[in-house]
């Protein structure tokens, strides 16, 4: 069966969609979430979506993006940096070299566009997976580390489920302790919203002030002592999510010259 690698093209989110979710299991995505988080992202690139057809239907993937717009007002476009926030290749074409060549070409798109690092899963804001999951997707994992991606750090997990959870006695004992300070927890009026977007904005990153913005109201934390102070929770979308207690390790690539380091958030 002939494979062609080639850019995306209107008409091929549908079996995109439907391949991914046979390759990736434990992190399905809808048509709704590709349209809303790649399609309509600005940044977005068809050059830089790298789509394997096969008899007219995806087969594979693999997706390297640059910021062409700053994340948030004072920011810039971060030149030396690209992502690459998913690939797959869907059960029946593996083991051919087809992930690696959808990979290679991803990175040529950014090494052509003057990229010196690439990072595997961390872009924002619309980033999908927190990391290459050894446990989940070890061949995945194997093809990036033999790309020269390396680990950064790993995350816990990305979500854990709410059912049958109590809160730990530390957090009470915690929010009493912050309570006798002066502390109060609630959350923020309306025309506090700004200051907590900045606050979010300032203190964490950009990202963090947006989706403040942009996801409803979130908890917050106030102390009458020292002025106002905030807290809010981060939204992830939907596909962002993998079981709780796994360990996706966040990997970085330095692309350039051969022999160069490269790193997997993963990095490289």
């Amino acid at each position: 069966m002939t494979v062609t690698v080639r850019a995306f093209a209107p008409g091929d989110e549908r079996s995109l969609i439907e391949s991914w979710n046979r390759s990736l299991p434990a992190d399905p995505t809808t048509a709704a979430w590709f349209r809303d988080c790649v399609l309509l992202d600005p940044n977005f690139d068809p050059e830089g979506l790298r789509v394997a057809v096969a008899e007219g239907h995806v087969v594979g993937c693999a997706y390297a993006v640059r910021r062409l717009t700053p994340l948030a007002p004072g920011t810039d476009l971060e030149p030396e940096a690209g992502w690459i926030p998913f690939f797959f290749v869907a059960p029946d074409h593996r083991g051919g070299g087809l992930g690696r060549r959808l990979l290679t070409e991803a990175l040529e798109f950014l090494r052509a566009r003057g990229r010196t690092r690439v990072d595997f899963a961390s872009y924002t804001p619309n980033y999908v997976l927190p990391g290459a999951d050894p446990e989940l997707y070890p061949d995945g994992f194997a093809l990036l580390t033999g790309l020269g991606f390396a680990t950064l750090y790993s995350p816990v997990a990305m979500d854990r489920t709410l059912v049958g959870y109590l809160t730990p006695q530390d957090v009470h004992e915690l929010r009493a302790k912050r309570e006798s300070e002066g502390y109060g927890f609630r959350s923020p009026a309306d025309g506090e919203l700004p200051e907590l977007i900045r606050f979010a904005a300032d203190e964490f990153n950009p990202d963090w002030g947006r989706r403040s913005a942009t996801t409803g109201t979130p908890p917050a934390w106030s102390s009458p002592r020292s002025g106002t102070g905030w807290w809010g929770s981060r939204c992830m979308p939907p596909t962002a999510a993998s079981p709780s207690g796994s360990a996706p390790s966040a990997w970085t690539r330095a692309s350039g010259a051969p022999g160069s380091a490269r790193s997997c958030s993963t990095s490289r």
